[in-house]
């Protein structure tokens, strides 16, 4: 069994591309919820939502979030209305948050999820990191802000100081986090490549979510969402700079403090060695479907080969 950490984009695409390699017994996928919020009445999973949705394969390609075929008639009105609009919630995406919300109460969070991705027909179990809200705040040079203000609001233009969880403290690991690092048959982890200060660390904030890792004596395999220093999508390239940590595979193994046994990075960064970590250069760009299943046929074939 292989457990997938994933947020944002690049989580979500190689979260399909492990689904398209690995039947639903044999992958976890537990996404990331730092960036939750409640927006216009609704609670919305950003990072649940990009991962249903790219699973699903009804997301729309070019903006990797979202859904295919989306109109705006609903935040068209709430503008006109004196709403705020910084935030879009599309008219079909807007149904998913409105599911969710009459199921909030009497249903978990975990629930929710599973009942949606039924719903959109996916197979493979997804699963929120945690059913307590945990919530990213992010410290700017002007001063503190909610983590979609940043991230959205403001493009993420505020220079990055570093980031807390609220809530983290005191939440429980979800039941699916739980059992997958539980589960004897449990062969790697996979740190899929998303934002490692946004979408991965939060998941490590959990209580007790580090050690159990660290206990586990399974290989644990990041794939780097940087490609020659850049980042393939988003602002992870200029947070890690402003933080002080190279978006190098030895910038990346020193902000996940010992946690790795390997590292995937794209061919073009494979001039560096790291002591400790096994490295595996590879294309990582994933255009489409057909490079998110090779590059997760070569991921996994690369952690097995860590054993």
């Amino acid at each position: 069994m292989i457990l997938a950490l994933a947020g944002g984009v690049g989580g979500a695409r190689l979260a399909r591309g492990l689904a398209a390699v690995l039947p639903p017994e044999r992958l976890s996928i537990v996404v990331n919820t730092g960036d939750d919020f409640e927006h216009l009445g609704f609670l919305i999973c950003p990072d649940l939502d990009t991962v249903c949705y790219t699973l699903a394969g009804v997301n729309n390609l070019a903006q990797g979030w979202g859904l295919a075929g989306e109109s705006w008639a609903f935040m068209d009105a709430i503008g006109k209305l004196g709403g705020e609009t910084w935030f879009n919630l599309g008219d079909r995406d807007l149904a998913t948050h409105s599911i969710r919300r009459t199921m909030l109460g009497r249903h978990s969070l975990s629930e929710i999820t599973a009942h949606l991705a039924g719903k959109f027909g996916i197979a493979h179990p997804i699963a929120p990191m945690s059913d307590d809200p945990v919530r990213s705040i992010v410290d700017t040079d002007e001063g503190e802000l909610a983590f979609q203000h940043y991230f959205v609001r403001r493009r993420a233009e505020p220079r990055f100081r570093s980031i807390r969880f609220d809530g983290a403290e005191a939440a429980s690991p979800s039941p699916a986090l739980i059992a997958a690092l539980d589960d004897p048959a449990l062969e790697a982890i996979i740190l899929c490549p998303s934002n490692p200060v946004l979408s991965i660390a939060p998941i490590l904030a959990l209580p007790g979510i580090r050690a159990r890792l660290d206990a586990r004596r399974v290989p644990i395999v990041a794939v780097s969402p940087f490609i020659g220093g850049r980042a393939i999508k988003g602002p992870a390239a200029k947070i890690m700079e402003e933080i002080g940590i190279a978006t190098t595979a030895a910038g990346l193994i020193s902000y996940y403090g010992g946690l790795l046994d390997g590292l995937v990075i794209d061919r073009g960064d494979a001039g560096e060695s790291v002591a400790g970590v096994a490295l595996h250069p590879t294309d990582t760009l994933m255009r489409g479907s057909e490079d998110q299943t090779r590059l997760a046929g070569e991921v996994l074939a690369f952690a097995r080969s860590l054993r």
